[in-house]
């Protein structure tokens, strides 16, 4: 199995991390396009260290990044085979992560982008242990269905997604709060105005408010 790895910012405070926050980018990005997003965060969370893992494939749509899974089209059942595939390698990062940082599950968040969101609910929900919770930009709950025989744990998740989006659209958020709130996962949510396919200062606010909720719970 490939093993992952990426940028990492140590935590503000200067001592061992108490807490870790694992960043998962987007189709054609790498961990550099994400480990900012931990400095912009460090202020609220000055005990957590943050790692934004490249995903495990070069991307031939663009020669400089990373795929965690190939898409040819638009398709859910797509979606599913490439989290499927993607899924062991970044669960074997976390728990790989985990021991090396020392902290505990409870103590770990994902964040997503895209691509990475669908990754980090697709794994974060199958995994025994419950994260302390997931922050998912601009993508999509991948195999809905599924989840309702395979979920084991259910850390609480915060959506974020701009209306404009003509990457992924807008209605993947409340598809995807509905199937969480079926099964009975916290959710909170919010649909940025005039946001395409990114992240804003809105929705990295909420970001920090929402992981220094679940990491000091």
């Amino acid at each position: 199995m490939i093993e992952l790895d990426g940028p990492r910012l140590p935590a503000a405070s200067g001592n061992a991390p108490e807490q870790l926050v694992i960043l998962c980018h987007g189709y054609g990005a790498d961990g550099h396009d994400l480990i900012s997003l931990g400095t912009a965060l460090q202020s609220l969370l000055p005990e957590a260290a943050f790692v934004a893992p490249n995903a495990p494939e070069p991307c031939p749509m663009s020669p400089m990044g990373r795929q965690w899974f190939a898409i040819t089209r638009t398709d859910e059942h797509e979606y599913l085979r490439g989290c499927q595939q993607a899924g062991p390698m970044l669960d074997g990062f976390i728990t790989s992560q985990i021991e090396a940082y020392d902290v505990k599950p409870s103590r770990v968040a994902l964040v997503g982008f895209s691509q990475g969101t669908m990754m980090a609910l697709y794994v974060a929900l199958r995994r025994a242990e419950p994260l302390a919770g997931v922050v998912g930009f601009s993508g999509a709950l991948v195999g809905p269905k599924l989840l309702e025989d395979e979920i084991r744990s259910r850390p609480p998740v915060l959506l974020v997604h701009g209306r404009d989006d003509a990457v992924v659209p807008v209605g993947a958020l409340p598809a995807a709060t509905k199937a969480l709130a079926r099964l009975n996962v916290s959710v909170e949510w919010h649909i940025e105005e005039t946001l395409g396919h990114g992240i804003d200062q809105t929705g990295l606010k909420l970001c920090g408010i929402f992981l220094a909720k679940s990491l000091y719970a």
